[in-house]
């Protein structure tokens, strides 16, 4: 059985995976069902999307909101309670092989006045749970990333240089967030508008990153800062 299911999940992933021989057969038998009945949810509920492949699997009480600005790669997995809020220029794009964690938000514009630019995640990047993506200013996050829980994206910032009118009605500035490939979020992590993370970076747990990172860096703090180089 574990052989079965092992080949069945290296061709969706196109990948090679291997589940770990303590896993018992009768827990094998539950993974399956589950992961057939999450098919079956994705294969209906990606309908309307405005690109889909293959193998989608959708957990239970998702919501999906504006789905014709969806596209989604294949091996693709939304797990329980996400919400997809897609309205935006771009939409959101997923590419092949990720996975959204459950009860993560992606809301990708802010207000009606200024429709948002949306949100770009690469191939074989994970997300984990409890996640939230502002992404009126566009968050694109490259190959390879691994994030934890609880992990926020603030694509927009509010303007509040005078003081005789609300902030609120001051506007806002939007310049985006980029996470490039093969980089590792910690849980908690908060990244603010207009910062760029390079290659290779690690960023550690309930960072606050408000600068841009260069590649292969391991930043931590609050604010953040540069601890170490990991190329040295």
């Amino acid at each position: 059985m574990q052989k079965v299911l092992n080949k069945f999940v290296k061709k969706i992933k196109k990948q090679d995976y291997e589940l770990d021989k303590e896993i018992k057969l009768k827990d094998i038998f539950i993974l399956s069902i589950n992961k057939t009945l999450l098919l079956i949810r994705g294969t209906i509920r990606k309908q309307g999307f405005k690109t889909r492949g293959k193998n989608t699997f959708i957990g239970k009480k998702v919501k999906l909101k504006y789905k014709h600005y969806i596209s989604t790669g294949n091996a693709v997995t939304i797990e329980d309670y996400v919400e997809l809020n897609a309205l935006s220029k771009n939409g959101i794009k997923l590419g092949d092989n990720v996975k959204i964690g459950s009860h993560t938000i992606i809301s990708c514009t802010g207000s009606l006045e200024n429709i948002g630019v949306g949100v770009e995640i690469g191939a074989n990047s994970g997300v984990g749970d409890y996640c939230f993506f502002g992404a009126a200013g566009g968050i694109k996050i490259g190959n390879h990333v691994i994030m934890g829980q609880n992990v926020r994206f603030h694509s927009e910032n509010h303007k509040f240089d005078r003081i005789d009118i609300p902030i609120k009605q001051q506007g806002v500035t939007n310049k985006g967030i980029k996470i490039d490939n093969d980089c590792w979020i910690g849980s908690g992590v908060v990244f603010l508008d207009g910062v760029t993370i390079g290659r290779g970076c690690v960023i550690g747990a309930n960072t606050l990153v408000n600068k841009n990172i260069p590649p292969y860096s391991v930043a931590v703090g609050n604010p953040v800062k540069i601890v170490k180089d990991r190329r040295i």
